[in-house]
């Protein structure tokens, strides 16, 4: 009775009379893997009056604070294009399962803490591990189940992610209100931590795992796995080689770190300056969640008009909303101000997320991007480790204003560096597979002609 009902055949998920290409099932996996991993990071804010509390919490000044933060990010960016790698070289179900585990046990071990290190520890090291392995790898993964329609799919992801620390927001203060600080990360660890190692066996790194073709592809297509042996190794390193040799693989991974840096000081200090400015803590939260409420609909929005209209131009106008809203918070600090603020800022602070796999599928094709995309979070891990660590220094020691100045002028940069780019109307590497060696190179792909000599 059960498998006439709930049944994966010919790329497609039976449920009764309805049937839904499989590919769309991964995103649904994949999102909520990843809104489980890392939306409680965003969601924590609401925490930081506590931390920074010396009476009735630890103490801690914002800059302490924001190494917490930033060590996360900083584990990020290391581990970034080694889980990349590893994803595209041996597949991601291990890693995935390995991510469950940190996952709860840094959420656990957090619950415990009472002392700076703990929280760097906990909170920063292993949090971060797992955050990463459900990431980089976990985004790369999606985009091989599908031809077209890539950026609703991975719109659709960062729409959710952000809607889940719209969600937590609440849960967290409930929580914290009602039963402290442990049990604020205890139970969304175990919960969460439950259902990862629940869905984890559903879920297929590409189509030919599970003897399905991509969607959109033609359904007399045969079913071709992405290679993960001593053959793909190879692949993955010629093709890596050509792509370190475009300005635009450097230049992406500058353009994350400045970007990300410009708006991780307002995710992280947004709602304790809202409340520095007499704002009610209600209204403060509020704000903030207007910010992650147009994040989340700019997540899904922007991919899909990047599809159509290129990732570059996206990218302007985004990183262009980091910049030119803060001079609302620099002109006044009433109410209405923060919440315009928020809202501007959010579009901009969530459509530049989701932009990076798009552009690199448009600069490099179906090249293997998994290195590529790990090094751009690379950049990405950096950005958002500096940005809160000089954002908290400038609240501690010089003020609010000067923070929101620092913002802006990370995010100028990065509009700067984005006009740089070429445009995405072309490919940067069609001829990668010229540098095969000869036996992998696929039929009709020819040696690459010899540089000229400069010998008279």
């Amino acid at each position: 009775m059960l498998g006439s009902l709930f049944r994966v055949q010919d790329d497609y998920l039976h449920l009764g009379s309805h049937s839904i290409h499989y590919a769309w099932v991964i995103v649904v996996l994949a999102t909520i893997m990843w809104t489980i991993s890392s939306s409680f990071r965003f969601a924590t804010a609401v925490l930081l009056d506590h931390l920074q509390d010396p009476v009735d919490g630890f103490g801690w000044g914002y800059a302490w604070i924001a190494v917490g933060y930033s060590i996360q990010w900083i584990i990020s960016a290391f581990a970034s294009p080694i889980m990349g790698w590893l994803g595209d070289r041996y597949g991601l179900r291990r890693l995935l399962v390995l991510g469950a585990a940190l996952f709860v046990l840094g959420m656990v071990l957090t619950g415990y803490m009472t002392e700076l290190w703990q929280f760097y520890l906990y909170f920063g090291f292993l949090l971060g591990i797992a955050m990463t392995v459900f990431q980089v790898p976990l985004v790369s993964s999606v985009t091989t189940w599908f031809r077209t329609n890539l950026g609703a799919a991975v719109g659709g992801m960062q729409a959710i992610q952000s809607l889940g620390t719209i969600l937590l927001l609440p849960i967290v203060a409930l929580l914290f209100s009602i039963s402290g600080l442990s049990w604020t990360f205890w139970l969304p660890g175990i919960i969460g931590g439950a259902l990862l190692f629940v869905i984890i066996p559903f879920y297929f790194d590409e189509p030919a795992k599970a003897r399905m073709r991509p969607y959109g592809a033609a359904p007399e297509e045969p079913v071709v796995p992405v290679q993960k042996n001593a053959e793909a190794k190879v692949r993955n390193q010629v093709f890596f080689a050509q792509a370190r040799r475009t300005g635009a693989f450097w230049n992406l991974i500058g353009i994350h770190c400045w970007a990300c840096m410009g708006h991780n000081i307002f995710i992280v200090f947004l709602l304790p300056w809202a409340i520095h400015q007499d704002i009610s803590r209600g209204s403060a939260v509020a704000i903030f969640t207007v910010m992650q409420v147009f994040s989340m609909l700019a997540r899904f929005f922007v991919p899909i008009m990047a599809d159509r209209m290129g990732a570059k131009s996206m990218m302007v106008l985004c990183f262009s909303l980091q910049v030119f809203p803060c001079l609302l918070l620099l002109w006044s600090q009433e109410p209405w101000s923060f919440f315009v603020f928020a809202a501007l800022f959010g579009i901009g602070m969530g459509g530049e997320v989701p932009l990076f796999p798009i552009i690199n599928r448009q600069y490099f094709g179906s090249a293997p991007i998994g290195a590529v995309y790990g090094w751009e979070m690379f950049g990405n891990g950096w950005g958002m480790a500096l940005g809160p660590i000089f954002g908290g220094l400038m609240m501690d020691y010089v003020g609010f204003e000067a923070a929101v100045l620092l913002s802006m002028g990370f995010s100028a940069v990065a509009v700067i560096s984005a006009v740089l780019l070429p445009k995405t109307n072309k490919v940067l590497t069609p001829n990668w597979e010229e540098f095969l060696p000869e036996s992998l190179r696929p039929s009709g792909v020819a040696t690459p002609s010899p540089a000229p000599s400069s010998s008279p």
